[in-house]
């Protein structure tokens, strides 16, 4: 972990909720002075208090310790609005219904960026009855390989996680398919939008 909560970022979130140090002190069964000494910057929080300060502050542990607050503005949970992130440790892949907080391997993952495919990432797309074949022309060597092929609609991701030496194709259902990911472990996330 490269990083710990900050004076700023508690003080920040406490006055956020419209709180007191001496409220916070009493969720967290600590004295006054401990809040004030950890928002001055002359003492920090025991890492035993982490989880209940970020419950307090109703915020998750990973939003306190990097300072962001995350607010996922897509309450509905509408599909299209999905984010993506990969871990470049292990490869796990974490599909979100929006923004959220992720990590993995002790490391915390930005979403990915969706880019236009560019000739060695060309999205191939045909329609096969009531699916999409898609494909994608690029080495799949265990060094460089299309990690996972990806069809979103307004109410379902599909996902079709790829390995090296095998062929990057998938079949998706085309039930209000909008747009379709490859992700490239070396070059990140193209998108086609249909």
């Amino acid at each position: 972990m490269d990083r710990y909560v900050t004076g700023d970022v508690i003080r920040k979130l406490r006055k956020r909720k419209k709180m007191t140090q001496e409220e916070l002190a009493g969720k967290l069964f600590v004295s006054c002075k401990a809040v004030s000494k950890w928002e001055t910057g002359n003492g920090f929080p025991d890492i035993s208090l982490l989880e209940p300060l970020s419950r307090a502050l109703d915020i998750s542990v990973i939003e306190l310790l990097s300072g962001d607050l995350i607010l996922n503005r897509n309450k509905s949970a509408h599909m299209a609005k999905s984010r993506l992130y990969v871990c470049p440790v292990c490869g796990n892949v974490i599909q979100c219904a929006g923004e959220a907080a992720v990590s993995c391997c002790g490391i915390t993952l930005p979403p990915l960026e969706p880019e236009p495919p560019d000739k060695d990432h060309e999205i191939r797309v045909e329609r096969v009855e009531d699916e999409f074949f898609v494909s994608v022309r690029h080495p799949m060597t265990k060094e460089h390989y299309i990690s996972f092929l990806s069809a979103v609609s307004d109410q379902r991701v599909q996902f079709v996680k790829l390995y090296p030496e095998g062929g990057a194709e998938a079949r998706f259902q085309m039930d209000g398919v909008t747009r379709l990911y490859a992700y490239c472990n070396r070059h990140g996330l193209f998108q086609w939008k249909g």
